[in-house]
């Protein structure tokens, strides 16, 4: 072997270890294809690569792209269905190579807006015996020799090898999935149940109390006042139950959107449901440990929630913004307020205690601003991690 040859070979290697590298860092299905096509397209100098995911209905599940403008992927349409090459990638699970793919017999054709395309390789993504999925490559970037293929053989065992780590990244990324799918449904049977055991008792003992007080109208009206009382206190514990065992479930859309996209759109839905205005902005935040995403989000619900449901505000702003390496949450309202000095009063009807106690056990910490008359701004700051 010559030494150009040596050099392309290790350059080869060296693109397939950052590429494995790249892939192990992703988690999520669609993070994984996308690294997949945009390393092979940069392990084959190719204009274009895509991997087809199929759907088991005669289309694609999943279908990634790159070397495709995003103004050009709407243009071309709806996915593809399975047919021609692709149809071949998936059920006969053999690579291909073709000088050009428009000539092969099995080529049907594409939309008006999709590129051009000439020589072409495709190999199967696959797990044993079953196919996860098919990787395409268009348009070597090199002299072609006359009515040949600009991939090679080398090429093909290149990819080869890449989308054998393919299979395995998509399959972890797969069973991760299922997994936190499975992690969530546990937590949703954990919540079923701790709703029963808590708020149940709690209702059971209202309904008690509200038939006493109710015996106790006409013949003694001072005991039926305090039986009355006694309901009030049962609701509001009944209520506290019941949020304090929905806000432990940790919501998908965190660990799928991030918290500023979490953040923004449930301030959106506020301000749809609500007649209070709500608004939302965000400046130079970065990814931040999970933990500490959880604690800024419950405490942002939190005090959304008070703002909107208690102090009677008619302009509630939420805004998260970079604070050295970690970042600072503001929730500011025009509403009614209250005076911060009456801790636990505050902290019993507020939840000013259970945010204080969010802040910091991650680290942070927590100010409230507020007086009768004057609205409330809280603001929550947290390290970087």
């Amino acid at each position: 072997m010559t030494d150009g040859a040596d050099g392309g070979a290790g350059a080869g290697l060296a693109c397939i270890s950052s590429a494995l590298l790249a892939m192990s860092r992703h988690l999520e299905v669609r993070d994984v294809l996308k690294t997949i096509v945009v390393s092979a397209r940069e392990l084959l100098d190719a204009e274009y690569s895509a991997l087809g995911v199929s759907d088991d209905h005669g289309g694609f599940a999943q279908f990634v792209v790159d070397g495709v403008s995003e103004e050009q992927w709407k243009a071309i349409g709806p996915l593809p269905r399975q047919h021609g090459i692709l149809a071949a990638m998936l059920k006969d699970a053999t690579p291909q190579r073709l000088a050009d793919v428009r000539q092969d017999p099995r080529f049907e054709g594409w939309p008006s807006a999709h590129p051009d395309m000439s020589d072409f390789i495709g190999l199967p993504i696959a797990d044993g015996e079953e196919v996860l999925g098919a990787l395409f490559l268009a348009n070597k970037r090199c002299p072609k020799p006359e009515g040949g293929c600009g991939f090679t053989e080398s090429d093909e065992e290149l990819l080869g090898i890449l989308a054998q780590h393919a299979a395995i990244a998509l399959t972890n990324a797969r069973l991760y999935e299922r997994s936190r799918e499975l992690t969530i449904t546990g937590e949703r049977a954990r919540l079923a149940h701790e709703l029963h055991d808590a708020v149940s008792q709690k209702l059971f003992s209202l309904r008690l109390t509200a038939q006493a007080a109710t015996a106790l109208v006409d013949r003694d009206p001072v005991r039926a006042k305090e039986e009355l009382h006694q309901v009030t206190l049962l609701a509001a514990e009944a209520a506290d139950e019941l949020r304090s065992a929905v806000v432990e479930l940790r919501p998908a859309a965190l660990d799928e959107d991030g918290l500023v996209a979490t953040l923004r759109t449930q301030a959106q839905v506020l301000d749809r449901v609500h007649s209070a205005r709500v608004t939302f902005s965000s400046q130079g935040v970065r990814a931040l440990p999970a933990a500490q995403e959880e604690a800024l989000l419950r405490v942002a619900q939190e005090a959304l929630h008070n703002a909107l449901r208690h102090a009677g505000a008619m302009n509630v702003g939420v805004s998260l913004t970079r604070h050295g390496q970690g970042a600072r949450l503001r929730v500011t309202d025009d509403g009614s307020g209250f005076d911060p000095s009456a801790v636990r009063r505050a902290g019993r009807h507020l939840g000013l205690v259970s945010m204080r106690d969010r802040a910091g056990g991650v680290g942070g910490a927590m100010r409230v601003d507020s007086a009768p008359g004057s609205g409330t701004v809280i603001e929550m700051e947290v390290p970087g991690g």
